[in-house]
């Protein structure tokens, strides 16, 4: 009986190794963002909404901020061209923003 716990110990601890080793390197195996360049784009989310709410012109509740990779991607509904132009001068002036991508719509 002796035996067969290290026995088991050291399979468990195997077991316990490979499946750390195949799940560690997923997301850059699967060309997902790393849990820094995650943290790193969602404080940029962060920024470019909190510029909108301090902004009178542009309607943080009806644009929708998201960020990959440093690039901002802006959809949603403006009021009008100077809202959608707004948003978009506001995004790309925030640091740390590579690119920025509008899709917002303007409501007829």
């Amino acid at each position: 009986m002796l035996t067969k716990k290290p026995v088991l110990t050291l399979a468990l601890a195997t077991a316990l190794v490979a499946t750390l080793g195949a799940t560690s390197g997923c997301a850059v195996a699967r060309k997902q963002e790393t849990v820094g360049a995650y943290v790193d784009d969602a404080a940029l989310t962060t920024r470019v909404k909190a510029k909108f709410a301090a902004d009178p012109t542009v309607s943080a509740m009806s644009i929708s901020v998201e960020t990959l990779k440093g690039t901002v991607q802006l959809s949603g509904f403006a009021k009008n061209s100077e809202e959608k132009a707004m948003a978009e001068k506001l995004a790309r002036e925030t640091s740390g923003v590579v690119a920025v991508r509008n899709d917002i719509a303007v409501r007829p």
